[in-house]
């Protein structure tokens, strides 16, 4: 595995939020973890920004409903992929590199009795399993900046998706370009490999194909999770500590209270991508 590959890789295996750590928060609340139902994982499982109405906005974008084949792109733990399954009748494949988020990513959809309609598959969403022309929707969520080849991520997303199938995405970008220290600690502390822009990602999306559908600047709603979120991973942390469960390093929380300044000064922020093959 390449040495950006193993940083990427390595940041997940030390991430606060985990299989384990999902599973005993479970059993702190229901004291068993047998017989659970999706909407048991729901509350732990959405390891991105907006949570649940983050993935109905994708959803929508993307014209998921019964039926609908998607693969989701960098999926984690497969959260978003569980609730498109079971809220949207949707059946999902989930490519994920990081072989302990890929095993976790099915234990979890086997507890909930989901395996038939979400399959995990351990690669590379630069060279997929999946054939040509079979998907009617490729989803991604604050998951390509851990992508060095972002170009060859979407291009293999145009290849998988049917005529007519969609590509919608959420991923940081650069209002503003970062100087050295700062690209140097996102990519230390969060393992961002490259943040593009709105310019650069349109560029990309029509250079392997795509029509562009519409792009929406997230910055500002970003905003105010991210804070949210950087309280919620200071808690986790505490508590995957007494659990024995990964906590993230020093670096991680390092870098992402300078996240939090940076998507404040609008210098970083997010946006959300539709586009069509």
């Amino acid at each position: 595995m390449p040495e950006d590959d193993n940083h990427v890789v390595g940041f997940y295996n030390r991430h606060p939020i985990s299989r384990d750590q999902i599973l005993a928060r479970l059993v702190a609340q229901r004291r068993q973890r047998a017989h659970l139902v999706p909407e048991d994982l729901f509350p732990y499982d959405q390891d991105h920004y907006g949570g649940l109405a983050a993935v109905d906005a994708l959803a929508d974008c993307a014209a998921i409903g019964q039926g609908t084949q998607v693969a989701d792109f960098c999926a984690g733990l497969a959260g978003p992929a569980r609730y498109l399954a079971h809220k949207y009748g949707a059946t999902v494949t989930c490519i994920e590199l990081n072989p302990g988020r890929a095993s976790g990513a099915a234990d979890l959809t086997r507890r909930v009795g989901m395996d038939r309609q979400v399959r995990i598959v351990r690669g590379d969403v630069t060279r997929t399993p999946l054939a040509d022309d079979t998907m009617d929707a490729v989803i991604s969520q604050e998951a390509l900046l851990h992508v060095a080849d972002k170009r060859a991520a979407l291009a293999e997303a145009h290849r998988v998706l049917k005529s007519g199938g969609r590509l919608a995405f959420t991923d940081w970008i650069e209002h503003r370009r970062l100087d050295a220290t700062d690209s140097e600690s996102m990519w230390r502390g969060i393992a961002a490999q490259t943040i593009q822009s709105f310019d650069s990602y349109d560029c990309m999306l029509r250079d392997v194909g795509f029509c562009i559908i519409s792009r929406k600047d997230l910055t500002a709603e970003w905003g105010k999770i991210l804070e949210q979120r950087f309280a919620m991973y200071r808690k986790l942390r505490k508590e995957t500590i007494a659990l024995g469960t990964p906590s993230g390093d020093e670096e991680f929380y390092r870098s992402y209270a300078r996240l939090v300044a940076l998507v404040q000064a609008r210098t970083l922020g997010g946006g959300r991508f539709v586009a069509e093959k």
